[in-house]
């Protein structure tokens, strides 16, 4: 009787088990859209080759998906630092980095899962910000320094200009963000991170981003364009078809929209200045393809080669093959499931 009853159990047991691994495969498979899935297959694996079966596996299972937690020198908290230490944590960029300032602390783990995230409460600072790790490597690569004029032209959700703010101390920090809920929610992250004494020195607009370099002729010495893109990885998990086949659509304008952006980005750099561009998707047209057709077409920008610093990083990322020496493409692997990030330097002679 108690073997009966043991068995009953188990098998019970047995049956919940396969019932709930089967729901949760169901509820990740009805994320997935179709009609974009079918759309990235098509692309990317003419632009990326064998490589996106892989890619592919990591983006459309979330349950893979890492999530790194950058710390805020505004709020230090010792205590935060022993705990991700415990939950296996570990400090980020720890290679040969010509810049990388002490003040940007970052943490990641190979395993997937995500530290629990911090509400917003009016007055007091959060301690640290969830991000995709690969977030920061246009902050690197853009080597912000003390006193300079720094412009973040497409800015929310701000992730960047936080970033950016833990590096160095700008003379002038310029936020802009077109849409006007985004930027609600940029100033809302910004009054999160950054205290009041230098929320004072940052400047939040809503303007146009193509006419900005009118607007604000050679004003800069840093700009950082993370341009509205084509963003795999929520574009994969969109639950309304018809806003999905429309987004497909509008895919073919945002190209035109980026070089826009850019070339107004350079009209408000200083000669002598450096540009970042950067956007989260794997496509070719929105991030190699805007680079090249800008350096073809403004004489007065040069690439700069930024495959020191890819190497530096390279235990952390994985990188696509097929890039020039003054960008990068970041792609996400099991165990390394950050990116796509793309991410491209220039300077204005």
């Amino acid at each position: 009787m108690v073997l009966f009853v043991c068995f009953y159990y188990f098998s019970l047991f047995s049956l919940l088990s396969l019932k709930l691994e089967n729901e949760t495969k169901g509820k990740l498979e009805k994320q997935i859209c179709q009609v974009v899935l079918d759309h990235f297959e098509k692309q990317y694996t003419t632009e990326l080759g064998d490589t996106w079966a892989s890619v592919r596996d990591v983006l459309t299972y979330p349950l893979c998906w890492q999530y790194a937690v950058l710390l805020n020198k505004f709020s230090q908290s010792a205590e935060l630092e022993n705990t991700l230490h415990v939950k296996g944590y570990l400090p980020a960029f720890q290679g040969p980095l010509l810049y990388r300032p002490a003040s940007l602390s970052c943490y990641i783990r190979r395993t997937p899962g995500r530290f629990p995230a911090q509400k917003h409460q009016a007055g007091k600072l959060k301690e640290y910000y969830l991000l995709n790790a690969a977030s920061l490597l246009p902050v690197l690569a853009l080597e912000v320094k003390d006193g300079e004029d720094v412009l973040d032209l497409c800015a929310a959700p701000g992730g960047k200009s936080v970033a950016m703010l833990q590096c160095a101390y700008p003379g002038r920090f310029h936020c802009n963000e077109y849409d006007d809920l985004r930027s609600r929610w940029l100033k809302q992250t910004i009054e999160s991170f950054i205290p009041d004494p230098l929320i004072d020195l940052i400047t939040v607009s809503k303007l146009d981003g193509r006419q900005m370099g009118d607007l604000k002729p050679e004003l800069y010495d840093k700009v950082l364009v993370d341009a509205p893109c084509s963003n795999d990885r929520s574009w994969l998990f969109s639950s309304d078809i018809q806003q999905a086949m429309l987004r497909l659509i509008r895919r073919k304008e945002l190209s035109s929209l980026q070089f826009q952006l850019l070339r107004s980005a350079i009209k408000a750099l200083r000669p002598g200045g450096s540009l970042v561009y950067s956007t989260c998707t794997l496509s070719k047209a929105e991030n190699s393809d805007v680079i090249d057709l800008i350096l073809n077409s403004c004489s007065n920008v040069m690439p700069v080669d930024i495959s020191e610093m890819a190497k530096a990083v390279s235990q952390e990322f994985t990188f696509f093959s097929g890039t020039q020496q003054h960008e990068l493409l970041v792609i996400p692997e099991k165990g390394r499931a950050w990116g796509p990030m793309y991410v491209a330097k220039l300077k204005k002679m």
